[in-house]
């Protein structure tokens, strides 16, 4: 009996495959035990597979990050694309500032990796880092549906929503203490925004 050729896209998708099992395993171990904790060794120990097979699909660490980098930059592009058009700039804004925060206090690891650059020499390639510079052209978009166009007011913006969800995992991590104080925060920063613009 013939055995039929394995195709290209068969052996493609079980690389994939294989590749997202390491990543999950990944993803589990620095949820548990933060992202300094992360070695191949004990990766390949947590995946049940060979250090060596580990090597087969990411040639380091890094690249381990950066798959999780992307990953996680897509997500938060989608979490961001899939809100809600509630008819008003003001109440959008508000929803995209509960969503990020919810996003970030939700997954202290990944917000870690995405936003606080805590893995020494890890830089995100171009290519895993898309998702983020899609997600803050998003964050600029609905800011200028309220009329903050000054990049000076995004910056403000970015530092005051990472602000929230720094003192929320630092002070009170599964509370509401930071996060409570969402529709605060939003009003000042347009209050802010409007009162510069009319000077």
């Amino acid at each position: 009996m013939l055995k039929r050729p394995v195709s290209a896209d068969w052996r493609e998708a079980r690389r994939q495959s294989a590749r997202a099992a390491v990543l999950a395993a990944a993803w589990e171990m620095v949820r548990a035990d933060g992202l300094a904790a992360l070695s191949l060794r004990d990766l390949a120990r947590h995946a049940g597979i060979s250090t060596p097979t580990v090597y087969a699909y990411f040639d380091s660490k890094n690249a381990i990050f950066d798959a999780m980098f992307g990953e996680a930059a897509e997500s938060f592009a989608s979490s961001k694309a899939d809100l809600v058009d509630k008819g008003d700039p003001y109440e959008n804004l508000k929803a995209d500032a509960k969503n990020f925060i919810e996003f970030c206090v939700s997954d202290v690891a990944r917000y870690q990796l995405l936003f606080q650059h805590s893995v020494p020499g890890f830089t995100p390639s171009p290519q895993s880092y898309a998702p983020a510079v899609r997600a803050l052209e998003l964050t600029r978009e609905q800011l200028k549906g309220y009329g903050v166009r000054n990049p000076r007011h995004v910056d403000m913006w970015t530092a005051l929503m990472t602000g929230l969800v720094d003192q929320q995992i630092s002070n009170d991590p599964g509370g509401s203490r930071w996060t409570r104080l969402v529709d605060d925060v939003v009003n000042m920063f347009l209050t802010h925004c409007s009162q510069e613009e009319d000077h």
